[in-house]
């Protein structure tokens, strides 16, 4: 059983662990919380980054969540935090 783990920022440093959690399959990412980034915006971020090349696995967008592979970490931004 691996650790669970949120990602609190979906910028630069969030999205490579992110990545490397999807990589090396040794920590389950279950939340990412962000308050500037919308779902659309995360796909695209994290689909085609810059430095690290496209992502090869599936990147999508289904209502508010992002669904990566098979995996649909909760998204938190400004309207979504599950705290006050």
């Amino acid at each position: 059983m691996v650790p669970k783990v949120g990602i609190n920022g979906f910028g630069r440093i969030g999205r490579v662990v992110l990545r490397n959690a999807l990589e090396t399959g040794t920590v389950e990412i279950v939340a990412l919380n962000d308050p500037f980034i919308k779902p659309h915006y995360a796909e695209y971020m994290f689909k085609y980054d810059s430095t690290h090349g496209r992502f090869k696995g599936d990147v999508k967008v289904d209502g508010k969540d992002l669904v990566i592979n098979v995996s649909r970490p909760n998204l938190y931004g400004p309207d979504r935090r599950p705290t006050g």
